[in-house]
């Protein structure tokens, strides 16, 4: 007759498989469908809704009304377009199409217009105004401030601290998540007037 483990060993047993059940499904996650160029227009998936996921209220932002149209004077491919006079922020395919358009609320300073290209990432650390912030991606700098695309982690988007010069584009959480996995380092960005 075999021996009968205590009842201790079962649990054990049990809940190191589900942690490993979770950690698969979490890879898988991680692993999901990512951006892709197309030769002709493809169809948009869910996550990539032309609209915007939070409507900042135009009082307290002063943003303007969201424009649908990428700027035509924004070049061409895949690219993110920063339009520094509507606050608005589009992820264009590489067959010219905007697969997401959002608004964005700027720091004091921003980037002059031009062509850049991402070039570091970060997940999350803490703003130069001491906000949590997540999925960070830097295109520029401009007199010693590192310019950047991030998202609050509580998911606010804050006026720009007073007396500081920060180079931080806040966009909403679900925006940030969107231009995370669009943004990838060497994603060209297009700062337009």
């Amino acid at each position: 007759m075999p021996a009968r483990l205590p009842s201790w060993a079962w649990v054990t047993g049990l809940t190191t498989g589900a942690i490993a059940v979770v950690a698969v499904l979490g890879v898988q996650a991680d692993q999901g469908t990512k951006p892709t160029a197309s030769a002709g227009r493809p169809s948009t998936p869910a996550t990539a809704d032309a609209k915007p996921s939070a409507e900042p209220e135009e009082k307290e932002t002063g943003a303007k009304p969201k424009e649908s149209t990428v700027p035509a004077d924004s070049g061409t491919g895949r690219r993110i377009v920063y339009s520094l006079g509507t606050r608005q922020v589009w992820l264009v395919d590489a067959s010219d199409a905007p697969r997401r358009s959002f608004e964005v609320w700027p720091g004091t300073v921003a980037p002059d217009p031009g062509t850049y290209t991402i070039g570091t990432r970060t997940d999350a650390t803490t703003g130069s105004d001491g906000v949590d912030i997540e999925h960070i991606v830097y295109f520029a700098a401009k007199s010693g401030v590192s310019i950047a695309f991030s998202n609050a982690v509580d998911g606010s988007s804050p006026p720009p601290a007073e007396g500081r010069s920060t180079g931080g584009i806040r966009v909403a959480k679900a925006d940030g998540e969107a231009l995370w996995t669009f943004g990838t380092t060497g994603t060209t960005v297009r700062v337009v007037e």
